[in-house]
């Protein structure tokens, strides 16, 4: 790349990447946006509410199929097995829920449905809904055009209000337009941007830069796989922003007002992070709130340290990840580490460190200090490094049927390995640091 002008290399990259990304990013979602919107005009009709389920399975079928073709058999397989395990528990004490075989190119599919299943098995343990819903509503729950490709999670509640059908206004055409350019813009950020402008401008692969050592140039290239894998999880999270209020979800109520106010990541919070704790939380705030409510909530009762294994399973198991390259062990490690040191930090120079941001009449004599500033600059950086860390894991020259397959452990140790295990060793050297000053 360093042999174009950068004219030249800006036409190239506009008319090779992204232009092309663009006319196939809107090719391949249009139809499910056309569905969404007509789901949003049917659901302000004055039809009955069964007749309003039934249309919203036959539009979650159309769309699993144009997606999937047959293979979308699978998806109605897991729904149908949950729905007769909810049955079956009806009147038990405790839900169970049984997982699916793996099925890699359904598994955001197959996620929602196991999750929206789990939730409401939850819902009925507990009273908040009533009883187990008819089949039809059920299965209009499971098939909402709005979740059933891309997600996100909604409650069965939230599915039940949004049926009712929200008059149409100015807020909710904004929100769907906000979220639409920003997916747009994340893919365009992850296909094109990360992997062609950081080799342009910092040409990592280039002769002229043979004498840079082998860590800050590996850095630099797994800051640029990470960056890239962390764009396209945003473009899925906005565009399912797009989908569930387009076809009327995502919004909640307070007397009279409604306020259109679904958000699924905050990439922000997770590119310029103040601790791991709001990484966690920013990058999918439906899983994140799921897990909290659902899994977390409930195996508390056997002590934290099995809570958080039995949330860490949890994950794992609806991603379809395996277990040594599912990065929350990691994450759960370092940001433990990291939180437990800012706060004994917080408590000895009466300061806001603390992982979550202090309230404006926290009782800390130092608030604002250059030394706070610089300490929390510096927990940020480490919290940018661990992302860069666990990032370099979905390397973006891997073949695709390796990537389709998934991640090996020998892949795993390479990667880390190349890093010189500096996540391993940042987080031990923390608690290390946390054991001197307790």
């Amino acid at each position: 790349m360093a042999a174009f002008s950068r004219r030249e290399f800006y036409e190239q990259l506009l008319n090779g990447c992204i232009i092309p990304t663009a006319q196939q990013g809107v090719e391949q979602i249009w139809v499910l946006l056309v569905l969404c919107l007509a789901c949003r005009l049917l659901w302000r009709l004055a039809l009955p509410c069964q007749l309003k389920h039934l249309l919203t399975i036959a539009g979650g079928f159309f769309c699993l199929y144009h997606f999937f073709q047959l293979q979308m058999i699978w998806v109605v397989l897991l729904s149908l097995l949950c729905y007769l395990v909810l049955f079956l528990c009806r009147h038990s004490q405790e839900m169970h829920m049984v997982d699916t075989i793996s099925w890699h190119k359904m598994r955001g599919a197959q996620m929602i449905v196991a999750m929206k299943a789990v939730s409401l098995g939850f819902d009925v343990d507990r009273g908040a809904v009533r009883s187990i819903p008819s089949p039809v509503a059920f299965m209009g729950y499971v098939y909402f055009v709005g979740t059933v490709i891309f997600g996100p999670w909604i409650s069965f509640t939230s599915y039940l209000q949004a049926v009712k059908g929200q008059r149409l206004s100015l807020r909710w055409s904004w929100r769907v337009f906000r979220s639409l350019v920003l997916s747009l813009v994340c893919l365009l950020v992850s296909t094109c941007v990360s992997p062609y402008l950081f080799p342009y401008f910092i040409p990592l692969y280039g002769e002229r830069y043979t004498y840079i050592t082998f860590s800050p140039c590996r850095w630099l290239r797994a800051y640029e796989n990470a960056s890239s894998f962390h764009f396209s999880n945003y473009f899925v999270g906005f565009l399912s922003e797009v989908t569930a209020l387009l076809s009327g979800a995502g919004f909640s109520e307070e007397k009279d007002h409604v306020e259109w106010d679904l958000s699924v990541s905050r990439p922000l919070s997770v590119e310029i992070p103040r601790s791991m704790v709001e990484v966690v939380t920013s990058w999918n705030l439906p899983m994140s709130h799921w897990l909290h409510l659902y899994v977390f909530k409930n195996a508390v009762r056997l002590g934290m340290f099995h809570a958080i294994i039995v949330t860490y399973a949890a994950s794992a198991l609806l991603h379809r990840v395996p277990f040594h390259i599912h990065p929350l062990p990691a994450v759960t490690s370092s940001r433990s580490c990291l939180s437990v040191l800012r706060k004994r930090l917080a408590e000895i120079f009466s300061a806001c460190v603390l992982s979550k941001r202090c309230p404006p009449n926290c009782s800390h004599r130092n608030q604002r200090g250059v030394l706070v500033i610089l300490t929390n600059l510096v927990f940020g950086f480490l919290a940018i490094v661990h992302l860069t860390y666990l990032g370099s894991l979905f390397d973006s020259e891997t073949d695709d049927a390796v990537e389709e397959e998934g991640y090996g452990m020998s892949h795993t140790i390479q990667k880390w390995s190349e890093l010189g295990w500096t996540g391993h060793w940042l987080t031990f050297g923390c608690w290390v640091l946390y054991r001197l000053i307790l």
